[in-house]
């Protein structure tokens, strides 16, 4: 089927609103950063939208290429309803809202063989990866996309482990490269290292190309439990040199507690789901977090400065009582998306990046939700116009 006879076009389940002024009912610190929120408008992908032969969903983060207008989604489908891919995107700004969304292509990531890559199988120890995070790299347009990586580790068998990655590829998905990971980062069977699926979520390039910086999603086993209601956690942001790939420096990002108390036995916490880079070492952080059982989200997006902050990239522990204490990097509220007026719903928002500036100067940010590929969740693409950015 031809690209333009897959386009899907995004249909909008509620008004499509005209620039707002700043965020009411958000906390007071939303606006002690400078940065201001505008809320352009919702649109809303229908269920199981099909497009070159793949369902469409999964969506856990977007990329903006301000030279060719094209947004890049990568979705974490695990190779489960088709090959572990990402989808191309435009977004219309027309009139200063968001007036429309249509995917234009997908493709799938290759192995550095050129094949695409299959489903997870402890069968034959094949680990395919789990797609959280992409980004444009400035200079050329090629992407940088991660992988949380897969740790299975039965009581009465050996180990699957899948490190967690950081690769280069051109803007058909084909293999160009991987960046080397810090030494804490590697899986591990033993309680050391990244916990399952609580990995590399989100990729930035900073403005000017020369860095490549990750988030990770919760926090290492040696760095403490997950957040809960009861308390918060650090987890790390690593600077790489986007030239070599090495790590230059990491930093403690706090995360906020968990909003709400979950059911006995649940897995479900608070962590960082995306990342994007203003420059100067700040950054616009999305945190999100779930009682899954409940359909409840909590988005937030803040506003994160890395200096002043320790650079812990030597550290295996964050936590450990006999190393000197961490300043983690600064983080302000910019906003809380169930306080966004006009807002339908809140879902698993884990996607932002900056889009173009408006007419009036002001700079679009784009957020898009995973769905999970639940008939019960929704893939969303939100939009803001910034102040102060």
């Amino acid at each position: 089927m031809s690209v333009r006879a897959a386009r899907a076009r995004i249909i909008a389940t509620a008004v499509v609103l005209a620039a707002l002024p700043a965020l009411s009912g958000t906390p007071a610190a939303a606006h002690d950063s400078g940065v201001r929120l505008d809320f352009l408008g919702e649109r809303e992908l229908p269920n199981a939208t099909a497009i070159e032969g793949t369902t469409v969903g999964g969506l856990s983060a977007v990329s903006y290429d301000a030279k060719t207008g094209t947004y890049y989604l990568i979705s974490d489908d695990r190779s489960g309803t088709g090959p572990a891919r990402f989808y191309t995107a435009r977004i219309d700004f027309t009139g200063g809202t968001l007036k429309d969304v249509e995917l234009t292509g997908t493709h799938p990531w290759l192995r550095p063989d050129a094949t695409t890559v299959p489903p997870t199988s402890t069968t034959t120890s094949t680990v395919a990866p789990d797609p959280e995070g992409i980004a444009v790299d400035p200079h050329d347009g090629s992407l940088v996309w991660t992988s949380e990586g897969e740790r299975i580790v039965p009581s009465d068998g050996p180990a699957l482990l899948g490190d967690p990655w950081i690769r280069r590829a051109t803007t058909t998905g084909a293999y160009t490269g991987q960046l080397p990971l810090p030494p804490q980062l590697h899986m591990n069977s033993q309680e050391f290292g990244p916990r399952k699926n609580q990995t590399l979520e989100g990729v930035t390039f900073t403005p000017d190309g020369r860095r490549i910086v990750t988030a990770m999603e919760d926090p290492l086993y040696q760095d403490g439990a997950d957040p809960t209601p009861e308390h918060s956690a650090l987890t790390r942001i690593t600077v790489h040199d986007a030239h070599t790939g090495q790590p230059l420096a990491q930093y403690a990002y706090p995360l906020d507690p968990l909003f709400a108390t979950p059911p006995a036995g649940s897995t479900d916490t608070n962590g960082v789901s995306d990342i994007v880079a203003l420059g100067h070492d700040r950054f616009l952080v999305l945190e999100r977090a779930s009682i899954f059982a409940d359909n409840n989200w909590k988005a937030r997006i803040y506003l994160v400065d890395l200096h002043d902050a320790t650079d812990v990239l030597g550290r295996d522990s964050l936590t450990d009582p006999s190393t000197r204490p961490v300043r983690p990097v600064r983080k302000t509220l910019v906003a809380d998306l169930s306080d966004v007026p006009g807002l339908p719903r809140v879902d698993n928002v884990e996607g932002i990046t900056l889009g173009p500036r408006l007419p009036d100067g002001r700079r679009t940010v784009v957020l898009v939700s995973d769905d999970n590929f639940a008939a019960r969740q929704v893939t969303q693409f939100i939009a803001f116009a910034t102040h102060g950015i």
